[in-house]
């Protein structure tokens, strides 16, 4: 008999039996658990992307890179019910759900077969047990910090800002209180008996939104006095230890550029790389730090002071920045940056889900590009 939460189209024919599965509903919120969707870029598309009508019940979850057709036949082929996808399939939205686009087709596939979409794309490279962690493993023993940290998802206290001001005119202060209070987004508004200059006055406390901070300030320069003792302080979001995009890599020990290109071939199981050597460098200059992010590191590495750039790819102008500023450039193609993750992930999922469902790796994902 089948469980209550799973429909008959959910054991497909040939399914091999498993002695566990989970609930989407449960599944999706042990995946955020992993890796918070908040740390993602806020330009990306992250998280539960299709979902198959409820109850749905996962058996097994297909790992992959990117999610093509022909990986989409795989998971298909293999019953999976869930399809973890690195990179978002659904990146720009999708104004009709047809069979005339591959990703349109991919909606359509994974509806009929009853199979969820999931992708956790940057918020995979911020966490500290990430995509840059694994690729910073290709330089040899080193320590690292991000080159962009994250800040947490929401600040210490409401609002984003707080008031102070200090008034001596009951009557007047009630009033501005009164107008004060009226205005949306006002948080943890206080008062309090102050001395000032050997004066009885009352200090006024708030905390408010961005779009409060415009009104309350509006409304306090109509009285000069009250605006003169107006301060205004940010409240700055704490950083995240060890989270954030990118990492600067300090090497343990000093290795040539030509020792480090070897590591990365090995760690990344690439035959080619491409290499820009920096102005006044050589294969045997010393690197010790390098500056490195998963796929298309552009604008994650700009500016900053490494011996080594290693990404997927960058820009041709960007590129010439960095030989100009005699920085090396190793670029290994986009996604072959990331795929190698994905192991690790695995050993990492089946972990933390308790070893509750079965995870695979697509033997169809690759990276579009090849020498010839």
């Amino acid at each position: 008999m089948l469980p209550l939460c799973a429909p008959p189209s959910v054991r497909a024919a040939g399914r091999p039996p498993f002695r566990s599965l989970m609930n989407l509903s449960e599944l999706v919120p042990a995946l955020n658990d992993f890796a918070s969707l908040s740390l993602a870029e806020s330009w990306d598309n992250v998280g539960l992307l299709v979902e198959p009508s409820p109850p749905h019940a996962v058996r097994t979850l297909l790992l992959t890179n990117d999610l093509t057709e022909q990986v989409m036949e795989e998971a298909v082929q293999k019953n999976a019910d869930l399809i973890l996808s690195y990179h978002p399939p659904i990146f720009a939205p999708l104004k009709r759900v047809t069979w005339r686009t591959w990703k349109e087709r991919l909606v359509v596939r994974a509806l009929e077969h009853r199979i969820g979409i999931y992708s956790p794309h940057t918020a995979y490279d911020a966490v500290p047990h990430g995509v840059n962690n694994w690729l910073s493993k290709g330089l040899g023993a080193c320590t690292s910090v991000p080159l962009h940290p994250s800040t947490a998802p929401s600040h210490p206290t409401e609002g984003t800002h707080r008031i102070e001001f200090c008034a001596d005119t009951t009557e007047h202060l009630e009033t501005v209180l009164s107008k004060i209070k009226d205005i949306p987004e006002i948080f943890c508004l206080t008062t309090l008996p102050v001395r000032v200059d050997g004066e009885e006055q009352t200090q006024v406390s708030l905390n408010c939104s961005q779009k409060a901070l415009l009104e309350v300030v509006a409304l306090l320069s109509q009285n000069s006095l009250l605006y003169r003792k107006t301060e205004i302080l940010l409240l700055q979001k704490p950083l995240l230890p060890h989270t954030g995009m990118g990492r600067l890599c300090t090497l343990s020990e000093p290795a040539s550029l030509s020792d480090v290109i070897e590591r990365i071939k090995s760690h990344l199981k690439l035959p080619h790389i491409r290499l820009a050597v920096g102005t006044g460098k050589t294969l045997d200059s010393p690197v010790k730090k390098a500056a490195l992010c998963a796929g298309s590191g552009s604008s994650v590495l700009k500016g900053m002071e490494a011996d080594l750039y290693l990404t997927g790819e960058m820009s041709h102008h960007d590129v010439l920045d960095a030989v100009a500023n005699g920085i090396s450039v190793i670029l290994c193609e986009h996604s072959n940056t990331e795929r190698g993750f994905l192991s690790e992930l695995r050993d990492m999922l089946t972990i933390h889900l308790q070893n509750k469902i079965n995870i695979i790796l697509s033997e169809k994902d690759r990276d579009p590009l090849q020498v010839v």
